[in-house]
């Protein structure tokens, strides 16, 4: 049992490192093959939030644990919007601009139906993980056609500037590129081993086990990202950052698990995890939205909220397994 707490906390530590690393190394290593920075910024920093929970549910799904692929996925949209966005706005209120209103939440909330819809059967089969990938590829294709237009000039310049602050010599982002490649394997795989360990150990599922720990601990650089950008003010990134995960999660982390191995999708999936996605990401619509007050923010208050609710949800969970 200790070893499989130590490979859980181990794997979470050199899982958010070596995302880190692995996308420093593609960031590089696609500006010196001469890509676009914007589509860097879009594409391979965007997705690097998130590629701890594709490293880890792309694992648990081709070891047959569909819980803790699930489970991961919607517990970090969850622990996301919940957590952190509550946290974040308790110290500090989130302005909410109007492109994110007009976009990113409703398109969000159109996804959130999409996934409850494969729900329903019980079952996430490949042909339900190819039409995520489908819709993840032509939302990722529709947002570069926009920036390309010139809506994404900020995105631009922000991936400019960090890109030349962290500038290495190819040899340099080709080796961090590989390294935090097999770094990201090696860690989600130590992850898996340990959690599912302490599950069946426990006697609790994996799907609780990835709605919680994991769920939590592949959050961490979307937490550490949306901190960094509360110090600075910048308000945009803190939501951009969480709803990119969102959909991400959502459509392609899903995805592609259900394309390694289809996944059989417990009752409670639905009617309770998927349920309190849903209402939090309306919940969120809703707080920006505030159509009787001029300024559009997510108060201190409404952060409370959150924070109540994650806290009431994750309470909920773990007493479902202390029964």
């Amino acid at each position: 049992m200790l070893l499989a707490i130590a490979a859980i906390l181990a794997g979470l530590v050199l899982l958010v490192w070596s995302a880190d690393r692995f996308v420093d190394g593609a960031a590089a290593t696609a500006r010196h093959l001469g890509m676009p920075t914007l589509l860097i910024g879009m594409v391979i920093i965007g997705f690097g939030t998130s590629a701890p929970e594709l490293a880890v549910s792309a694992m648990a799904a081709t070891d047959g644990n569909p819980g803790l692929a699930l489970g991961n996925a919607y517990g970090s949209n969850i622990t996301n919007i919940a957590l952190i966005v509550g946290l974040v706005a308790l110290v500090s209120p989130i302005v909410v601009h109007s492109q994110v209103l007009k976009k990113e939440l409703p398109l969000l909330l159109v996804l959130c139906a999409i996934a409850g819809s494969q729900l329903i059967d019980g079952e996430l089969s490949r042909l339900d993980g190819w039409v995520l990938l489908g819709v993840f590829f032509a939302v990722m294709g529709w947002s570069i056609v926009q920036g390309i237009r010139g809506k994404g000039d900020a995105l631009a310049e922000d991936t400019e500037s960090e890109l030349d602050a962290n500038a290495m010599p190819i040899k340099a982002a080709l080796l961090w590129l590989v390294a935090g490649l097999v770094l990201l394997i090696v860690s989600s795989r130590m992850l898996v081993w340990g959690a599912v360990y302490v599950a069946q150990s426990l006697g609790v599922s994996d799907l609780i086990i990835g709605l919680t720990i994991v769920a939590i601990g592949t959050s961490l650089p979307e937490l550490a990202s949306s901190i960094a950008a509360v110090r600075k003010n910048e308000h945009d990134l803190i939501l951009g950052n969480i709803l990119g995960s969102g959909i991400f999660n959502t459509l392609a982390v899903v995805g592609l698990a259900a394309t390694i191995h289809p996944l059989s999708v417990q009752a409670e999936v639905l009617y309770r995890d998927w349920t309190v996605m849903t209402v939090l990401t309306a919940a969120l619509l809703l707080m920006g939205m505030k159509i009787f007050s001029s300024e559009r923010s997510i108060s201190r208050f409404e952060g409370a909220i959150l924070l109540t609710t994650y806290l009431c949800y994750t309470g909920y969970l773990v007493s479902t397994v202390v029964r």
